[in-house]
């Protein structure tokens, strides 16, 4: 027969141990929930920038960790630098995995007005994440600007 010490002890580990699986067990859930990216960016007679003297131009978004159900923002200005006045376009393609467009999903502010040749509109992006989101840990994907007028 056990000894009310070694009771005691038993439960202790017991318990301990049933903690740290559960950390383990979360921690592992939580993992697997978290996605990131960096979402290239095309573009069709404009530049877009990170700065509004369109000094640095912006090759891809940066978007980083993002949990499910979460929205992030980045904003950068798209200047017209064709010979006319433009008004702009954007879209998404080559989704990797494809399933990611079904959980993910890419807007933006501009209000569709139009930009005079050299001119300048800020923009704010925003990429949002799906709660139900599953099976996505990482995706990439390509945002396509055009000016037309």
């Amino acid at each position: 027969m056990l000894k009310r010490t070694e009771v005691i002890v038993a439960s202790a580990v017991l318990a301990l141990v049933m903690y740290t699986m559960g950390l383990s067990v979360l921690a592992s859930f939580q993992a697997s929930r978290t996605v990131s990216n960096t979402g290239s960016v095309k573009t069709v007679g404009v530049g877009v920038y990170w700065d509004s003297g369109c000094t640095s131009p912006v090759s891809s978004i940066p978007w980083g960790m993002l949990d499910p159900g979460s929205r992030k923002n980045a904003t950068c200005y798209i200047r017209n630098e064709g010979n006319s006045v433009s008004t702009l376009s954007m879209y998404t393609s080559n989704w990797n995995p494809s399933s990611a467009s079904s959980y993910i999903t890419l807007s933006w502010n501009y209000g569709g007005q139009s930009i005079s040749p050299g001119g300048v509109v800020k923009v704010t992006f925003t990429l949002s994440i799906s709660a139900s989101i599953n099976g996505i840990t990482s995706f990439s994907f390509d945002i396509t600007i055009i000016g037309s007028g």
